[in-house]
């Protein structure tokens, strides 16, 4: 009778806990998971839970609650799938990354979709203004998922780095990269891309974009003027070559990848390709192509391989690089920007002999070398094992999101034709003849969610469709961004005579 009237009593005390003064009284009856994620991730956001920190057991936090363990656990997944913490059992789970606080309601002032899409063909600075231009989901293409920056593993490094450097490594280093990293992402290239290459054969740049710019300023120098580029390809990567004063004449690309005859026709002396997950369709460049261009290069020509996405695979065996067999016909570039974050702004590039001094020379008079210290650090994280860690959980976060993707659009986006699904971090979608994918992407826009058309992508008419990139978001972001893409479609053929 004792312990029935003490059991009364404890439950009708409201509900409530001292850890972030939660009170479940304010949850709404059906939304208690959510709202207690929404609870946590503002404590993360604004300070009150720092990165570093542990969450109270579900158990104990449900307990304090007073609602069933499984609302607790649910919070903890949302956190975990938007990449804000991660861990399990004894551990617990540990605050890794913080969202950004919502910014304060003010007019806006970022331009309209009207400047944002109404470009044709878009200009030089159309992604500078959709980067920064807010939205309430971004699926654009290329965003690898920045929550997942492994910030402790970073600490870890660079602690172990700063323990044992010399005072010597502050000073001004090897313009074409120290010596740790070199090795490194030789190992790396070797284990992971099956190209041999000696250390000092690597040269450290400031990503694929300063690959580009040093090799655009060589072959001018050698008097070449036009790098031919994929059509469809990446509207940065052909504008980048423009700017640097590089023609950039298209070339087809179809179900087995780049066109090598029309390579050939068209006269051009280099091309920049991305043979292993082509940006934007996803085809792999196929075994005859390859030999093709094979002959074309040993020819005389020049392959800029940009090997994009090439670790992101999921559904397909590895695909060799082309610079593994080519050796003096193939400059070779990557990056960590997908691996890691764009923000460190390194990455690397390999020449034919006949080039790589003039490559040194033209980066040493560029910027005297990237910075030492994230290169060591990088180094760290290479030969300790942390990357290829990192690389194993990004896989499996990418296929969860890549799959609610794909059924999302399955459900919103019937009739379109999904491309590129096997490898990479987005998705391509076909349309039907006479959709206006510009428009789309703007409709899209106006309701909160930021796409890519692909007519962007292409220096001639394609068929209509949208790139998407599903890396960067958690699956509930995901699937209400095509759904409203779907609902936006959905009023554009409505507004059409039948």
């Amino acid at each position: 009778m004792r312990r029935a009237k003490e059991g009364s009593v404890s439950r009708s005390k409201e509900p409530g806990t001292d850890f972030l003064q939660l009170d479940i009284g304010d949850a709404p009856a059906r939304g208690r998971a959510r709202w207690l994620a929404e609870r946590l991730r503002t404590a993360i956001a604004d300070g009150r839970l720092p990165v570093g920190s542990t969450l109270p057991a579900s158990r104990r936090l449900a307990a304090d609650l007073g609602v069933s363990r499984g609302v607790v656990t649910d919070a903890y997944q949302r956190l975990a799938e938007a990449g804000h913490v991660s861990g399990h059992g004894r551990g617990g789970t540990t605050v890794v990354s913080a969202p950004a606080l919502p910014r304060p309601e003010r007019p806006a002032t970022h331009p309209p979709s009207s400047a944002l899409f109404g470009q044709a063909p878009p200009g030089i600075d159309i992604f500078d203004l959709l980067r920064t231009t807010p939205a309430r989901i971004d699926l654009s293409p290329g965003l690898p998922d920045l929550a997942a920056f492994p910030r402790a593993a970073w600490l870890r490094a660079e602690r172990a780095v700063l323990n044992t450097l010399e005072p010597s490594a502050f000073g001004y280093s090897d313009p074409g990269g120290t010596p740790a990293v070199r090795r490194s992402i030789a190992r790396w290239l070797a284990l992971n891309r099956g190209i041999r290459v000696d250390a000092d054969e690597v040269i450290i740049v400031a990503g694929v974009s300063q690959a580009l710019s040093l090799i655009a300023h060589v072959l001018r120098q050698d008097g070449i003027t036009g790098i031919a580029v994929e059509d469809p390809c990446s509207l940065g990567i052909r504008q980048h070559l423009n700017y640097w004063g590089m023609d950039t004449p298209p070339v087809r690309v179809d179900a087995d990848g780049l066109c090598v005859d029309e390579l050939s026709a068209s006269g051009a002396q280099a091309v920049v390709l991305t043979p292993a997950h082509q940006f934007p369709t996803g085809v792999v460049l196929h075994g005859e192509r390859r030999r093709r261009l094979a002959q074309w290069a040993e020819g005389g020509g020049l392959i800029i391989e940009d090997d994009y996405d090439a670790e992101h695979r999921y559904d397909r065996p590895p695909v060799s690089a082309l610079r593994a067999a080519l050796p003096e016909h193939v400059f070779y570039t990557g990056s960590i920007s997908k691996l890691l974050a764009p923000a460190m702004r390194l990455g690397w590039l390999l020449a034919p002999t006949r080039y790589r001094d003039d490559l040194v020379l033209a980066k040493r008079n560029s910027d005297l070398g990237n910075a030492v210290l994230p290169q060591l650090v990088l180094a760290e994280l290479l030969d300790s094992g942390e990357l290829e860690r990192q690389l194993r959980l990004l896989r499996r976060r990418h296929v969860h999101r890549r799959d609610v993707m794909i059924g999302a659009i399955a459900g919103q986006l019937p009739g379109t034709v999904v491309h590129g699904a096997a490898a990479g971090l987005h998705l391509t979608i076909t349309l039907q003849p006479g959709v206006d994918d510009v428009g789309l992407a703007a409709a899209a826009f106006a309701r909160g969610v930021k796409v890519h058309p692909l007519s962007w992508y292409g220096q001639r008419p394609l068929r209509p469709g949208v790139v998407l990139g599903y890396a960067a978001s958690p699956p509930g972001d995901i699937a209400e961004g095509i759904a409203a893409l779907g609902a936006a479609l959905r009023r554009q053929r409505g507004g059409k005579p039948r």
